[in-house]
């Protein structure tokens, strides 16, 4: 009888501790529920918007640019990131884009110059960039023929 009394208070137990258990678990469940929501709201903001990157000294090196974004609910609606344009870029491209360029090709003797392509590499900040881009560049000094004698006249 003792023995009796003794499993049941045991299996009381342990569907007391299974009740606890399921409780704990669906309260969990409820929590992961409401998180989503908050996150729809998140959602009624727009994508930040952001500026070029201006340096704050000379052309290249630490700056910052503007963020925007649009959305009755959103807490912030601009905002300034600090940003960095390297200074072997080449900014008549643009200063957050970066590009692979070709070998210079052979000197044009009608213009005087050399050309060479270059292929989008990298753009910072997913910055508005070229897919491909060519730059010139005078040639350099054009060696004429020297006669080849003397001349008496």
């Amino acid at each position: 009888m003792q023995q009796q009394q003794q499993q049941r208070r045991m299996f009381t137990a342990a569907l007391l501790a299974l009740v606890f258990l399921l409780a704990a678990v669906s309260t969990t469940e409820a929590g992961k529920k409401e998180k989503p929501e908050k996150k729809a709201k998140k959602s009624d903001c727009g994508e930040w918007q952001w500026s070029v990157c201006v340096p704050t000294n000379g052309d290249c090196g630490l700056g910052t640019r503007e963020g925007t974004r649009t959305g009755a609910e959103c807490k912030q609606t601009t905002k300034t990131q600090k940003c960095k344009i390297p200074c072997n870029w080449k900014k008549q491209f643009g200063a957050e884009c970066k590009y692979q360029f070709q070998a210079w090709g052979e000197c044009d003797l009608n213009t005087a110059l050399k050309t060479r392509t270059g292929n989008l590499k990298r753009a910072l900040h997913n910055a508005d960039c070229q897919k491909t881009v060519t730059i010139s560049k005078p040639c350099g000094k054009l060696t004429k023929p020297k006669p080849q004698g003397k001349f008496n006249l």
